[in-house]
């Protein structure tokens, strides 16, 4: 069972005998003497999508969620659901499209290095690399001498962002 203070970012905690993944964590130290530190952590229910917060102290403790991660593999997106293969067993999984709206932009066919969280064989979110490689498709042209100022333009990427 972690402690509060021992929790970070993409932790994965039972809240309500319901997984839920740690989105943001902030510790703060109250001014007044002996008093305990607190942490203001943001969830997301991996199950339903819904978002809490909470303030706890730092010795309050979680019961770890049951749950696996697995390497997978980008497939393909079929219809509103975005499909995932095990890069152990070669097995499917599929996601609904709305829990992907951040990562939206960042997949790319055959992407590797994505690990899929598994809750009861079934998946419920992703982590994605710590980078991705993206192709740059389309950029403005040149601004003739304004080399020493401005060195950066805007671009558009294979996926769109």
């Amino acid at each position: 069972m972690p402690k509060v203070s021992d929790l970070k970012r993409g932790d994965i905690v039972q809240i309500d005998d319901s997984p839920h993944i740690v989105k943001q964590l902030e510790a703060r130290s109250p001014s007044a003497r002996g008093a305990a530190t607190l942490y203001k952590i943001r969830f997301d229910n991996l199950v339903t999508g819904q978002k809490s917060d909470a303030s706890l102290k730092g010795d309050e403790f979680f019961a770890e969620a049951d749950c696996l991660r697995v390497p997978v593999l980008f497939s393909y997106i079929d219809g509103e659901q975005h499909v995932f293969m095990n890069t152990d067993d070669y097995s499917q999984y599929s996601l609904d499209s709305d829990l992907l709206v951040d990562q939206f932009d960042y997949l790319t066919d055959s992407l590797e290095g994505i690990t899929a969280l598994l809750v009861d064989g079934n998946i419920v979110a992703i982590d994605l690399p710590q980078s991705v490689v993206l192709e740059i498709t389309e950029t403005a042209p040149a601004i003739k001498g304004a080399s020493a100022n401005a060195r950066t333009k805007p671009a558009t990427l294979s996926t769109g962002l």
